[in-house]
């Protein structure tokens, strides 16, 4: 029995939701998701959605909470959006944005311009005395998520100095340098 998945999934006023044979469409002040699923079934009542499988195989249990927590992030982005904030760690660690392209000098010996898709708001926080800050937020959780993890797949932070693109408030383990 998925504990996830049975949990009804409450829709927030301004949300509208579409059930068709095969996929969800989710359109809210923020934007339109749409989602194809299988192996369950979604019915609405009133501002209650709810996922059921059908059998009880392996496959349909695993895609019974999957699905319903697709369906509860996509209600949540078009209400309510997503952000993610990456801090650049290291001295001389530089991001700026013009538009849509985001330019980060990570210490090699080029900066990298990486094109951001439209759906995601791309904004720079550079504060002197402070790492600079990436902030990403859209709709989409997982193209945020994907966005994001692009970016810190750049410079992973190591663990002796700390020193590379982090999560605002991710704890980095730290080892011990040699001993003298």
């Amino acid at each position: 029995m998925s504990r996830i998945g049975n949990n009804p999934i409450l829709i927030p006023d301004g949300v509208n939701v579409q059930i068709n044979s095969d996929e969800l469409v989710v359109s809210g002040k923020l934007g339109t998701l749409t989602q194809s699923y299988d192996t369950i079934s979604v019915t609405q009542n009133d501002n209650i959605l709810n996922v059921s499988r059908e059998a009880d195989t392996n496959e349909h249990k695993s895609k019974h909470g999957l699905y319903r927590s697709l369906f509860a992030n996509m209600i949540t982005g078009v209400s309510e959006g997503f952000t993610k904030e990456l801090e650049l760690v290291g001295v001389g660690y530089r991001a700026s944005n013009s538009g849509q392209n985001l330019e980060i000098a990570l210490g090699f010996s080029h900066n990298i311009v990486l094109q951001i898709a439209n759906e995601v708001k791309v904004e720079t926080i550079n504060q002197k005395g402070s790492n600079p800050i990436i902030k990403l937020s859209s709709h989409d959780k997982q193209l945020v998520g994907m966005v994001a993890a692009k970016i810190r797949s750049f410079r992973k932070p190591e663990p002796y100095k700390g020193k590379g693109v982090k999560y605002v408030g991710e704890q980095i383990r730290r080892k011990a340098g040699k001993s003298a």
